[in-house]
């Protein structure tokens, strides 16, 4: 397994950039690798609380990967938790 934990800056499908930190792993399910795991973002807007799927997460040195939106979880009174899954790669 292989994890990531730092800055990251997510885009929504719009294009509008989100900047935030990221706690992601690989993970093996069934004999198929994956990777996810969780973004807070620095500022909660509602179209990150409403975003869904062609996300892309990228990471310092310009690594990128596609990522979906799976949950959306309040931390304290101003700021949340954004759960994630990746397809292709792991970027990390």
């Amino acid at each position: 397994m292989t994890t990531y934990s730092g800055p990251a800056r997510l885009t929504l499908a719009d294009g509008t950039p989100v900047t935030g930190m990221a706690s992601l792993s690989t993970h093996q399910r069934g004999g198929v690798e994956g990777w996810g795991g969780t973004f807070r973002p620095d500022q909660i807007s509602d179209d990150i609380r409403n975003a869904t799927d062609g996300l892309e997460l990228e990471l310092p040195y310009d690594r990128t990967g596609p990522v979906a939106v799976t949950g959306v979880r309040k931390l304290l009174a101003t700021q949340i938790l954004v759960s994630l899954a990746g397809s292709g790669p792991a970027p990390f």
